[in-house]
């Protein structure tokens, strides 16, 4: 059956930093732009909730520790009321939503995930944890794991998602094109540590790159360096001679030949966008088509392990209050056969 072509929209725009509430207004307000102009699709930046630690790139640990605290306690839980109002906008707009933000959870005030949110108009489809901070980010996020390495069928069509580095990692990149992948979403922040690496070049080698090799549509959403994100990072002169490096940032929309189908917007706040017809993945992949005739499964074989990483789990109980349990009472732990299987299902796949 045909692809419906759609609109989508990359934001690239700074947080109002460490600030939830105000940066999701800001979202919210920045979506319903978007949705004025077409767009079903609309992509926010990497950790735009509320905002990155470039702190880690010129603090020493112990100077940064300060920092950390108000970045975990500007994280968000999901769910929780800043992802409820996201997905009600997404709701009332009528289009999806991909956002990164800070995730905080119940268990731990010393652990926070770099997270992207996947969200439609029914309401929230998942969230994807980046699997490997990237230098200095360890300093501030754990790692994820394989259970969200998963492309998820939408209304617009079947949908990806990496943050930042991960687009460099070849693995990732080509599980979600194993899984179907058409709709790639690549988002970024804004790097102004120039000295040694070029951002914007960075990315459109990256994005160009999956785009040609898995015949795929890529959106690209960067973040921005405003004036008032320097200015409440509070940095030394040298410090905000780092902070304001340029180029930093780009944001683009590429198409299943690796060309830009969206104007190309570099460093400045603003949203492009580009038109995604699905349809046009056809004709390159009788090329190149790496997930089938232009493979040697025979040869190559890739395993991924999706179970969930847990910093502890229980055995199921039947206990009855008030009462010390008994060994009837506990039950083999089906979550661990479900684990094991899942593995192994997904290997018994690949002969």
């Amino acid at each position: 059956m045909p692809f419906s072509p759609f609109k989508a929209a990359a934001v690239q725009a700074a947080p109002v930093f460490l600030d939830a509430v105000a940066t999701v207004d800001k979202a919210c307000a920045l979506a319903r732009e978007a949705a004025r102009a077409g767009a079903e699709l609309v992509v926010f930046p990497e950790v735009f909730v509320a905002g990155y630690p470039y702190w880690n790139w010129y603090l020493s640990p112990l100077e940064g520790s300060a920092w950390f605290a108000r970045l975990q306690q500007s994280a968000v839980r999901i769910p929780g009321p800043e992802i409820e109002r996201l997905c009600a906008e997404a709701a009332r707009l009528g289009i999806h939503i991909v956002i990164g933000v800070n995730e905080s959870v119940p268990y731990s005030l010393g652990t926070v995930f770099n997270t992207n949110v996947i969200i439609g108009p029914d309401g929230l489809i998942a969230r994807h944890r980046k699997l490997v901070p990237t230098f200095a980010e360890k300093l501030s996020w754990a790692s994820g794991d394989g259970s969200s390495l998963r492309v998820y069928e939408t209304t617009l069509g079947p949908l990806g998602v990496l943050a930042c580095g991960e687009n460099t990692n070849t693995l990732a990149r080509y599980t979600l094109l194993a899984q179907g992948e058409l709709i790639h979403v690549a988002n970024y922040i804004a790097f102004p540590f120039v000295s040694n690496y070029d951002m914007p070049e960075a990315i459109r080698i990256r994005a160009g790159a999956h785009s040609f090799e898995g015949k795929v549509f890529t959106i690209v959403a960067c973040s921005a360096m405003s004036p008032a994100l320097i200015a409440a990072l509070e940095p030394t002169p040298p410090q905000e001679k780092l902070l304001t490096g340029t180029p930093n940032a780009f944001s683009g929309i590429y198409g299943p030949d690796g060309r830009l189908v969206s104007e190309p917007l570099i460093d400045r706040e603003g949203i492009v966008y580009g038109e995604i017809d699905l349809n046009r993945c056809i004709e390159p992949k009788q090329y190149h088509d790496i997930l089938g005739h232009y493979n040697r499964f025979d040869i190559f074989r890739l395993e991924v392990n999706r179970a969930p990483l847990e910093p502890i789990r229980f055995s199921n109980e039947k206990v009855r209050a008030g009462q010390p349990p008994k060994l009837a009472d506990f039950e083999p732990d089906a979550c661990d056969d479900e684990h094991t299987g899942a593995v192994i299902r997904l290997s018994a796949q690949t002969e």
